[in-house]
């Protein structure tokens, strides 16, 4: 069914997938929900690190104060050390040499102590940044989960409704599939010679299997090939009364509309003694513009012949009943005559051709409108996608390797390569 979910753009002739815009707007509402947290985690990440660089300055500017003070001490000391070296030169020496052991060993305790504090630091943000991995492949798998669901629902959804609208083109494709399975040369020159009689073929099943559906009492009697007349002779019945009247249906699937038809017709009906005649056509007569009554033979398209024959049948049960109640009071033939040819029949005709119209112009009007906001939709994802392509390059290029890497906005290689420059 992918063919049935594209339309093509009435201006541009451009086909339009349905399936990829849904699924870009589920996309979309799920990138916008993933940028803000990882804005959220940017935002505490760089939290983080301008602490750790503020306590970095404070041991530095600490150090610094420390050595100037040592230094002076030292200087002190030297000086003192200085002026008593010629009475106790070897104790001096040595008790000196021992301070100062120990101030720098006391100094180095203090510097090992701040830098195991800073790789304590470190290692907490390394698991800050594994938990954001984490957290963020957890929401990309429900993300994708959710998607994937909504997709198959609405796959579902437009095969259903494709399939309500496309009725006979069903039909065809069943009809032309039953055809190969049991024929496949006869097939190929079937469509050597042009597909009219598969389409013809098609429409007359139609007509009968709606027929029969529709009026499970009525008899639905086929035309055989190869034999001359019609397509197929609908016998009115009811629970009260058999054969009321017959309806011969003769179906016409052509890109011209003959006129030798009605007469062939007119003339295949008095053969069979049917009481209506409806010619089902897909191109109308040049001076009709909708079904109607034409030289005694009602003429249809398909969509028409759905309500117009239900009205021709409710009007023969009709007669019949009227004529069943007054046997022996006048002609039957005439009755149904009069009935069909007075101002009642022709108003509830009317009626029907004035609600398929406006079916119709609804339809079309639809049609319209939903292309237009699919256009919309097109561009204002286009718009998204540039802008969140341009905003992740951006950070990409100010935090490098810090910022995992997206699939869907990397080159295939990329991935590989990087991983080649960290090992």
């Amino acid at each position: 069914m992918t063919n049935q979910s594209q339309i093509k753009c009435p201006n541009c002739g451009t086909s339009i997938d349905v399936q990829d815009i849904l699924a870009h707007q589920l996309e979309e509402e799920i990138k916008q929900k993933f940028q803000s947290q990882i804005a959220e985690e940017k935002k505490k990440y760089e939290t983080e690190f301008e602490s750790l660089n503020k306590a970095k300055e404070e041991f530095e500017q600490t150090k610094k104060q420390e050595n100037e003070l040592f230094q002076e001490r030292l200087d002190k000391q030297l000086k003192e050390e200085k002026k008593a070296i010629e009475e106790k030169l070897k104790t001096q020496l040595q008790e000196e040499q021992s301070e100062q052991f120990k101030a720098l060993q006391i100094e180095l305790n203090e510097k090992s102590e701040q830098i195991k504090e800073l790789n304590r630091t470190k290692a907490e943000i390394e698991k800050l940044k594994r938990e954001k991995g984490e957290l963020k492949e957890a929401i990309e798998a429900e993300a994708q989960k959710k998607l994937n669901e909504a997709l198959l629902a609405e796959r579902e959804k437009i095969k259903k409704t494709e399939e309500d609208r496309n009725e006979l083109r069903f039909k065809e494709l069943q009809k032309q599939l039953e055809d190969q399975k049991k024929l496949t040369e006869e097939m190929k020159r079937k469509q050597e010679q042009g597909s009219m009689q598969m389409q013809g073929e098609v429409q007359e099943l139609a007509i009968e299997e709606w027929l029969a559906a529709q009026f499970p009492l009525d008899t639905i009697e086929e035309i055989k090939k190869g034999v001359r007349g019609g397509d197929c002779l609908q016998y009115v019945n009811t629970r009260t009364h058999q054969n009321c009247g017959t309806i011969y249906y003769e179906s016409k699937r052509t890109k011209d509309f003959q006129p030798s038809w009605i007469e062939k017709f007119k003339t295949d009906i008095r053969d069979k003694g049917a009481n209506i005649g409806v010619l089902v056509t897909e191109v109308l007569p040049s001076d009709m513009d909708r079904m109607g009554l034409k030289d005694g033979i009602w003429i249809c398209n398909y969509d028409e012949f759905k309500g117009l024959c239900a009205v021709l049948r409710e009007s023969i049960v009709q007669v019949s009943t009227a004529v069943s109640s007054q046997e022996n009071k006048g002609d039957k033939m005439n009755m149904l005559y009069d009935y069909l040819t007075s101002n009642t029949f022709r108003m509830q005709i009317e009626a029907i051709v004035e609600g398929f119209t406006q079916m119709k112009s609804d339809l079309e009007s639809e049609k319209r409108s939903m292309q237009r906001i699919w256009k919309q939709r097109d561009k204002q994802i286009e718009k998204v996608v540039t802008n969140t392509i341009d905003m992740y390059g951006s950070i990409k290029g100010i935090a490098g390797n810090a910022i995992q890497s997206v699939k869907a906005l990397e080159l295939p290689g990329e991935d590989n390569d990087e991983k080649l420059e960290l090992e």
